[in-house]
């Protein structure tokens, strides 16, 4: 895979966009989506959860499914460096797939906004870019984020992940 891929340069520009892993992102405009700039939060749509598109739903159940399938043999030390490093460019991809092509309400999107940044330090942390973190602390980061993006979106069928942490 071509480290340069234009979805990979779309998940890295946003990802350096939106900040810290239990902070607030920061966001900024990006190209489907127009934003002044703002601090994105994790919160409900007046205590209901926000709607999703086609596109949203895909590409997180694409991350769900890639973590799903990683876990037993992250949990068990069977992963290593390259396959980590297909893991991190899989949900980069899946990323640059949701950003380019989802389409929400601002309100739902600033929301996701702060998943995305959340998925995007999980990811540093796989890839190996956070010298003195474990990958495995990442995979798991980016499991409970799934959780954060279920407690907060509408996604019929969507199930979660056991991280066994």
């Amino acid at each position: 895979m071509n480290a340069y891929t234009p979805a990979r340069l779309l998940a890295i520009g946003a990802f350096a966009l939106l900040g810290g892993v239990f902070a607030p992102a920061t966001v900024m405009a990006a190209d489907t989506h127009q934003h002044d700039t703002h601090t994105a939060v994790l919160k409900l749509n007046q205590g209901a959860k926000w709607q999703t598109d086609e596109a949203l739903r895909t590409g997180m159940e694409s991350i769900r499914n890639a973590l799903a399938q990683a876990l037993p043999d992250v949990h068990s030390g069977k992963f290593d460096t390259t396959r980590y490093q297909t893991l991190a460019q899989s949900i980069e991809a899946q990323v640059g797939y949701v950003v380019q092509n989802c389409k929400l309400q601002p309100e739902a999107d600033d929301v996701l906004h702060a998943i995305i940044g959340e998925i995007g330090q999980g990811v540093d942390v796989i890839a190996g870019h956070k010298p003195g973190t474990e990958r495995e602390q990442g995979v798991v980061l980016v499991a409970r984020t799934l959780d954060d993006y279920a407690a907060h979106f509408e996604h019929p069928g969507w199930k979660g992940l056991k991280t066994e942490h």
